[in-house]
C-alpha cells in the first residue's frame, strides 16, 4: 500500500515539476498512467488531500493538484510513468538463467506452472541412480520438445551426472525416414563396403554421444530394425555398425526420444518397455496465460537484441498473436513473432523505438483477436495479465544455451535493410518498397518453417467448424478416388467434402429433405465416371455412419466431384464479405482463404465511423471486381446493408443477391455452393437461407427493421439523480471516441414499464446501465462494473459486439463500500466521501436488511448508498424531485412508511437535515421495485 501512494504522490510530484506547479490530475488519468485499479488510486488521492500533500478540486471529473510547493518527501526515484509493462534492458537470459545454480529447469518458463509436473519426471529420470533414465518425450507440433531435451541434458550436466565435455547429439530421425539404411548409418556408423558408396569406415551419432545424452526427434520414424538396436543398446551397452557382424562396440549413451504421435500406436512395444519415463509436453492452448505473455515477451526480446531498438507492441497485438497460434504452438508463435517484428522493423527503420499495432499485422495474425474473442475462457484467463501496452528493450548480453530449431539460420533485418537500401537507390518508392519486402519476409519465413514441418493450412481450420469423425471419412473417400482427383485438389476435396458431408448431416439429423435441381441433374448426365464414383462415396458414407441416404444425394456429390476434376475459370458466383468493425469481415475472409487457398473472396471491412455514402461507393467497386458473369452474393452482417442491393445491382448492371446474419460457417457454405458447377445466384441464396450450420443447430432471424440512432439506456429510482450522472460520464467518453451519434437516455425505474416499448421503437439499444437490469436482449452494465471498468474500453466492445463479462461479482461488504467511495470522491460536491459513507453505508445495509433480510443483494445495497448520497446533495442544494400530490400521498400511506422513516432518522440528525415526501417518495420506487411489490403505482 505505501509503496502505491509512494509512487502515486511521486508522479504527481515530477508532472508538477514539468508544468512549473500548475499541474491538475484526476483519477483516471493516474490509473491509467501507472495501471494501479481505479479505486485504489482514488483511495490513495483522498488519502494524500487529508495528509495536506494534495488539494482536492470540485467539479466532473473531481481534479487534484500538489499542496504548496514540491515536498521533499517525495521518493528520490520515480517509478516508470506509464501504462506499459516494461521489460528492463539488463541482460535478458533465454528460457535458462544461471542464477539458482543447479537448477535449469527453474527459469523454463511454467516450470511452476503447467510444466510442473513434466519439470519433476526429467528431473528423476535424470538423477536415478546410477546412470538415469531414458526417457520420451510427447507433445504436439512445436510444443518445445527439442529446447525441453536441451534443457534436461544442461540439469545433467550442472549436477555431474554428465561430464561438462560430453555432447548432446540431436537426431531427426525424419530427415531420412524414405531411407533407413541411410538412417541406420548416421546413427550407428558402417563399415567399408557396407553398401554402395561406403569406401570407407565411418563412426555414427551413437560413437559421438558416448558418455553424454542423444536426443532422436521424430523417434517414431525409426524403422523397426533400428528400434531394436537401439533397445539392444538400452539393454546391454553394445551395437554394431551397419555391416559388422556381432555387437562387440560399447556406448555408454542416456537416449531421449521425441514424438508427436501416440507412442502405443507409432513405437515397437519392445522399444517402449526400455523407455520407463514418458514426459508430456503441454501444447500451447493449454499453457497458463501468464506463461502465454511470458513466451511473446521474450521471443520480442530476442528481436529486440538483433536490431538493437526498443520494441513495443500494444495489447490488441499480444491478443492476436496469442489467438492466431493453433496447431504450431510454441513454434508458431515464434514464426508469428518473427514476421510481426519483422514487418515492423520494414515500416519504422529509420526510428530507435518500434511501435507495432494491430496495422502492422498480416491479416492471417489479426484474424487471432477476432478468434480469441470467441474463446471467453481465454479471454477471461487474459485479462488479469494483459498490459496496455508492452515495452521490450534490446539486451546488453543474450545468453543463449543454444540455439533452438526454430531459430533463423540468418538475420532477417539485415536482409531487410539492405534491400531497402538497394530499392531505395534505384528510385523506387517507399509503397512499392514495402510491398516487395513484405512479399520477401513472408517467402523467408514460410519456406524455413516449412521445412520445420509446419503447413499453416487446412485441416486445423477445418476441424473448427466440422467434427473429426466427419474429416476421417473424407480422407478415406480420398484414398478411393484420389487417381481421379488432380493432385493440386486434394486440400480441396478434403475442405469441400467435409463440409457437404458436415451440411447433409445436419440436415438429417434435424429431418430435412431436400430436392434436386434439374440444372444439376442435366449436368450430371454428362459426367458417367463422377456419377459413378458418387454412388460409391454414398455408400461409403452410409456405411461409416449406419444412415440412409436419399438418392438425390447421389447427384450433388457428383456434382461437386465435377466441380474439383474440372476448373472453372469463368461464369462462377462472385462472394463479398461486408461487416461492420475493424477487422470482422477480413477475419472470416481469411479463414476461407486458410482453408480454401483461394483469393476470390472479397471483404469490406466497415469501422464504425464509415458513413454509408462510403460504404456503398467500397460495395460497388468491389462487386465489379468480384463479378464473373453470374453474378455477386453479398453477405452482411446487419439487415440494414442488405437495403443496398437493389441500388448496386441498379449502378452496376451486376445481379446481386444478399444475406444478412453472416457468420463464418455461412461464409464457408456459400462458397463451397458457389464453387460448384451448375448452382445459379437464385439457388445459392435459397440454400443458404435454410442452412442451419455444421455444428449446434442455431435459429437464423433476417433483421428488416429500420435505421435507429444507437442508445445506452441509464436507470434510476428518478431518472435524474444517478442516471443522470452515469449519462454525464458516458457523453464524455463518447466525446472523446468521436462517438457523438450514440445517444444516452435516462429513465426511471417508476415510468420504465410504460416507457421502454416506447424508447425501443426510437433507438437500437446497445447497452443498459443503472440500478436495475430491465431485461432488455443487449448487455447490461451492473453499477459497480460501470465504476470499476475502462469505460472506452467497455464502449468498444460493446460496438465491436464483443462479449461482456460484466455479471456482477461477489464483492464483500468492504468490496462494496469502497466502489460507493470511489464514486463519491469523483461525484459529489459539496460532502466529505471519507467522513459520510459510513453513516449512508449503514443506512442502506438496515434498509436492505429490514426489506429483503436473507435475500438483501450486496447490488442494491451499493444502489441504495449512491441514490442517498444523491438525494442528501439535491436536499443541500434545495433541488430535491418533484413529484405530485397523489404521489406524496402514496408516500406517507405507504405501509411502512414509519419504518422508512425511522432509517432516515441517522441520516437527518447527522446532517442536520429532513427528508422531504418526495424523496421518500422515490425511495420506496427502488424497493418496492427491487422487492417486486407494487404499492407505488
Amino acid at each position: 500500500m505505501s509503496k502505491r501512494i509512494d509512487a502515486i504522490y511521486a508522479y504527481v510530484v515530477e508532472q508538477s515539476k514539468k508544468m512549473n506547479g500548475d499541474y491538475l490530475m484526476t483519477t483516471q488519468e493516474v490509473s491509467e498512467k501507472l495501471n494501479f485499479q481505479r479505486t485504489n488510486v482514488s483511495k490513495d488521492l483522498n488519502d494524500l488531500v487529508r495528509a495536506g500533500k494534495l488539494v482536492k478540486i470540485g467539479g466532473r471529473p473531481v481534479q487534484y493538484r500538489l499542496a504548496g510547493q514540491v515536498s521533499e518527501e517525495a521518493p528520490s526515484v520515480v517509478p516508470p510513468i506509464s501504462n506499459v509493462k516494461m521489460v528492463a534492458p539488463a541482460p535478458v537470459k533465454e528460457f535458462f538463467n544461471q542464477r539458482e545454480k543447479d537448477d535449469v529447469f527453474i527459469h523454463l518458463i511454467g516450470s511452476r506452472g503447467s510444466l510442473k509436473n513434466a519439470v519433476e519426471q526429467a528431473k528423476a529420470a535424470i538423477l536415478y541412480p546410477p546412470k538415469g533414465l531414458n526417457c520420451l518425450v510427447t507433445g504436439p507440433t512445436g510444443s518445445g520438445k527439442t529446447y525441453f531435451a536441451h534443457a534436461m541434458f544442461q540439469y545433467a550436466k550442472e549436477n555431474k551426472v554428465v561430464q561438462e565435455t560430453k555432447k548432446l547429439v540431436v537426431f531427426n530421425c525424419a530427415d531420412y525416414a524414405h531411407n533407413p539404411e541411410l538412417l541406420m548409418s548416421y546413427l550407428f556408423g558402417y563399415v567399408e563396403g557396407a553398401f554402395t558408396g561406403a569406401d570407407k569406415e565411418k563412426s555414427g551419432l551413437i560413437d559421438e554421444a558416448d558418455g553424454g545424452m542423444l536426443f532422436l526427434d521424430e523417434v517414431h520414424r525409426l524403422p523397426p530394425e533400428g528400434q531394436e538396436m537401439i533397445f539392444y543398446l538400452l539393454d546391454h551397452g553394445l551395437y554394431n555398425r551397419l555391416g559388422e557382424v556381432g555387437k562387440n562396440r560399447h556406448a555408454d549413451v542416456r537416449i531421449v526420444g521425441a514424438t508427436t504421435e501416440n507412442p502405443n500406436s507409432a513405437l515397437l512395444d519392445t522399444f517402449l518397455r526400455r523407455i520407463p519415463i514418458h514426459i508430456q509436453l503441454p501444447s500451447f492452448e493449454k499453457r497458463t496465460p501468464q506463461e502465454k505473455i511470458d513466451f511473446i515477451q521474450l521471443m520480442v526480446s530476442q528481436e529486440a537484441t538483433r536490431i538493437q531498438r526498443r520494441i513495443s507492441l500494444t495489447e490488441e497485438v499480444i491478443k492476436a498473436l496469442i489467438g492466431s497460434v493453433t496447431f504450431g504452438n510454441i513454434g508458431q508463435l515464434k514464426s508469428s513473432v518473427q514476421l510481426v517484428c519483422a514487418r515492423g522493423f520494414l515500416n519504422h527503420m529509420h526510428r530507435e523505438q518500434i511501435d507495432i499495432t494491430l496495422g502492422d499485422l498480416p491479416e492471417g495474425i489479426r484474424a487471432g483477436l477476432h478468434s480469441l474473442t470467441s474463446r471467453r475462457e481465454l479471454s477471461m484467463g487474459l485479462a488479469g495479465y494483459l498490459p496496455t501496452k508492452l515495452m521490450v528493450y534490446p539486451n546488453q548480453e543474450l545468453v543463449n544455451p543454444y540455439t533452438d530449431s526454430y531459430e533463423l539460420p540468418y538475420n532477417l533485418y539485415d536482409i531487410i535493410g539492405n534491400k531497402a537500401a538497394l530499392l531505395k537507390s534505384d528510385g523506387v518508392d517507399q509503397e512499392t518498397i514495402n510491398h516487395f519486402i513484405s512479399t520477401d519476409i513472408n517467402v523467408h519465413l514460410q519456406s524455413f518453417y516449412k521445412d520445420h514441418g509446419f503447413s499453416f493450412s487446412t485441416e486445423n481450420k477445418l476441424s473448427e467448424f466440422v467434427d473429426a469423425k466427419v474429416i476421417e471419412v473424407t480422407h478415406q473417400l480420398y484414398q478411393h478416388v484420389q487417381e481421379y482427383i488432380p493432385e493440386k485438389s486434394q486440400q480441396n476435396f478434403i475442405y469441400a467434402m467435409s463440409l457437404h458431408i458436415a451440411s447433409f448431416l445436419k440436415k438429417f439429423e434435424l429431418g430435412e429433405k431436400r430436392s434436386i435441381h434439374s440444372n444439376i441433374r442435366l449436368m450430371v448426365s454428362d459426367y458417367p465416371l463422377e456419377f459413378r464414383l458418387a454412388q460409391e462415396i454414398q455408400e461409403k458414407i452410409a456405411a461409416f455412419f449406419t444412415i440412409q441416404i436419399p438418392r438425390d444425394e447421389i447427384y450433388y456429390l457428383a456434382a461437386l466431384l465435377i466441380s474439383l476434376r474440372y476448373s472453372q475459370s469463368e461464369g462462377k458466383i462472385g462472394l463479398i464479405i461486408a461487416a461492420h468493425g475493424n477487422s470482422t469481415a477480413s477475419s472470416m475472409a481469411e479463414v476461407a482463404r486458410q482453408l480454401l487457398e483461394m483469393e476470390q473472396v472479397l471483404a469490406l471491412d466497415m469501422p464504425l465511423d464509415m458513413s454509408p455514402k462510403v460504404a456503398f461507393e467500397k460495395l460497388k467497386a468491389l462487386i465489379v471486381q468480384a463479378n464473373q458473369g453470374s453474378g455477386v452474393l453479398l453477405l452482411v452482417d446487419m439487415g440494414s446493408l442488405a437495403h443496398f442491393d437493389e441500388r448496386l445491382e441498379q449502378e452496376t448492371g451486376i445481379r446481386v443477391r444478399t444475406i444478412d446474419m453472416v457468420s463464418t460457417p455461412i461464409v464457408l457454405e456459400a462458397i463451397r455452393k458457389a464453387e460448384t458447377l451448375g448452382s445459379t445466384l437464385d439457388d445459392l441464396v435459397e440454400s443458404l437461407q435454410g442452412f442451419q450450420g455444421y455444428g449446434i443447430l442455431k435459429e437464423i432471424q433476417s433483421s428488416k427493421k429500420k435505421e435507429l440512432p444507437l442508445g445506452i439506456l441509464a436507470i434510476c429510482a428518478s431518472g435524474e439523480g444517478t442516471a443522470q450522472r452515469l449519462k454525464e460520464m458516458l457523453e464524455k467518453v463518447l466525446a472523446e471516441k468521436n462517438l457523438t451519434k450514440i445517444q444516452v437516455i435516462t429513465e426511471s425505474m417508476l415510468h420504465l414499464a410504460e416507457r421502454l416499448p416506447a424508447i425501443q421503437e426510437s433507438y437500437q439499444l446497445i447497452a443498459t446501465t443503472g440500478v436495475m437490469d430491465p431485461g432488455v436482449k443487449v448487455p447490461f452494465i451492473s453499477l459497480e462494473t460501470f465504476l470499476e471498468a475502462d469505460l472506452g474500453e467497455l464502449l468498444e466492445s460493446i460496438l465491436l459486439g464483443e462479449e461482456l463479462f460484466t455479471s456482477p461479482q461477489q464483492l464483500h461488504e468492504a468490496g462494496g463500500r469502497e466502489v460507493c467511495l470511489s464514486y463519491l470522491e469523483e461525484n459529489v460536491l459539496f460532502l466529505n466521501p471519507a467522513k459520510v459513507i459510513d453513516v449512508l453505508w449503514g443506512v442502506a445495509a438496515t434498509v436492505c436488511q429490514l426489506w429483503y433480510g436473507e435475500n438483501s443483494s450486496m447490488h442494491f445495497q451499493i444502489n441504495f448508498t449512491l441514490h442517498l448520497a444523491g438525494m442528501i446533495e439535491r436536499i443541500l442544494l434545495q433541488q430535491t424531485l418533484s413529484v405530485t400530490r397523489e404521489e406524496e400521498e402514496q408516500a406517507v400511506a405507504h405501509p411502512r412508511s414509519l419504518q422508512l422513516t425511522e432509517c432516515l432518522a441517522e441520516l437527518e440528525t447527522t446532517f442536520n437535515l429532513s427528508v422531504p415526501l418526495s424523496e421518500k417518495y422515490y425511495l420506496f420506487v427502488m424497493l418496492d421495485t427491487q422487492n417486486n411489490t407494487q404499492i407505488i403505482h
